[in-house]
């Protein structure tokens, strides 16, 4: 199986960027991983919040496939512990899934069309975050999850 991580919108800060890229290296000793950057929309001064979410929605539906499990990060979706997470995942992984799709959105969320194509999604907290930091979040709670499916020493309860 492998893992992708699509997000929409470069991330301005290298501090975080560097962040997120020691667990994306972390996760190549797991799992074939990656994070997939749909670049920011050009000229959205003059697009509605529902336009830009269109237009974004095109971008992250182009880069699915129809084999792929798709979860979205979002604020509505339902939360795990670490652990449940974890099994997850190894439940995905062991069911024969080519590719597990994670996504985050553009900062007004997803396309009605995205919603459709989803098979599930993710919350990570009640509180919100910045797209920059769910992306480093959610990286390393995929790390998380395979040093606990490994009973390796990172995670501890």
């Amino acid at each position: 199986m492998k893992i992708t991580l699509l997000a929409v919108g470069k991330t301005d800060d290298s501090r975080i960027e560097q962040l997120t890229q020691v667990y994306v290296d972390r996760l190549h000793h797991y799992i074939n991983f990656e994070l997939e950057i749909i670049p920011d929309l050009k000229r959205t001064k003059n697009l509605s919040e529902e336009q830009q979410k269109n237009e974004e929605g095109k971008l992250i539906l182009n880069k699915l496939e129809k084999s792929d499990f798709v979860s979205l990060l979002d604020e509505k979706g339902k939360k795990y512990s670490s652990l449940q997470f974890a099994e997850l995942i190894n439940k995905r992984s062991v069911s024969g899934l080519k590719r597990l799709v994670f996504v985050i959105g553009g900062p007004y969320g997803f396309s009605p069309e995205v919603y459709s194509r989803s098979n599930s999604k993710l919350s990570l907290s009640d509180m919100t975050f910045s797209h920059q930091m769910v992306r480093l979040f959610a990286v390393e709670q995929v790390y998380r999850a395979f040093t606990i499916l490994k009973n390796e020493p990172y995670h501890h309860e």
